[in-house]
């Protein structure tokens, strides 16, 4: 029987005397590719940064294949992560963020083998055949060399993809990534995404606006609204067949 790769058992956030997620239970499968959606403030980004470690659960439990994202066991009794136990796990996952994050002074090479090298420790020939091939996979193999500020907002967020990817997650994490794009540049990317979903077979979890691309690629969609997960199916189901009324709502600002 197929495990989930990831599981939040009642997860609460709150940051000060706002209470963001309020009991979230959710399993992600190996492979398997989920669009979350839903009105700002909803906690959709929080979702996701608190399995990159961005951000803590208030309470609740997140595991990442079968071990517990935030605690650890000390002495016989389970206490909060240290930093050790969080990279551990946290070295399976990839996140693709809306701002890029790429180092400006580095070449976009160097960006893509800083990581392995710096952080799991491997071998800078074999990540940089790695890189590489990552770089030309995302379509930028002629601009190895080129630095950040010579590339455009979708040529920044393709090296952005092929760093996380570089790092071979078991789930790759996207916040938006189109959201800070020019409207031109916005397709570019999303193909890439497309591609990603196709061939690879890491789990996948998109925050996106973008409707008919959360149709065509996520096998799962998942409306969230003050916090809690309102709505969950398939693509089909969520976007063209709910009768959810904050769900409506919601989807009329994004129809023509």
């Amino acid at each position: 029987m197929l495990k989930p790769i990831v599981e939040y058992k009642d997860v609460h956030k709150s940051f000060g005397e706002v209470e963001v997620l309020k009991g979230i239970n959710l399993d992600i499968y190996p492979g398997e590719k989920i669009a979350v959606i839903g009105p700002s403030g909803s906690g959709k980004t929080t979702i996701i940064r608190m399995l990159m470690t961005l951000e803590e659960p208030t309470s609740g439990d997140i595991y990442v294949d079968g071990k517990n994202l935030w605690k650890m066991e000390k002495n016989g009794e389970m206490v909060r992560a240290n930093e050790k136990h969080l990279r551990e796990i946290r070295s399976d996952i990839g996140m693709v963020f809306q701002h890029f994050n790429l180092f400006p002074h580095m070449t976009i090479l160097e960006n893509c083998m800083t990581a392995p090298i710096h952080v799991k420790k491997e071998d800078k020939e074999e990540v940089r055949e790695r890189s590489i091939h990552m770089l030309e996979r995302v379509g930028l193999g002629d601009k190895l060399n080129n630095y950040p500020s010579q590339l455009s907002g979708g040529q920044k967020q393709r090296v952005a993809m092929a760093r996380a990817l570089v790092m071979r997650p078991k789930i790759m994490l996207f916040d938006e990534v189109t959201s800070a794009l020019d409207p031109e540049l916005v397709g570019e990317v999303l193909e890439v995404i497309r591609d990603l979903a196709k061939h690879e077979d890491m789990a996948m979890v998109l925050v996106t606006h973008e409707m008919d691309f959360a149709l065509d690629i996520a096998d799962k969609v998942l409306f969230l609204d003050k916090g809690i997960i309102a709505e969950q199916g398939t693509a089909r189901e969520v976007i063209e067949q709910s009768d959810n009324a904050r769900l409506q709502e919601f989807l009329r600002r994004f129809r023509k």
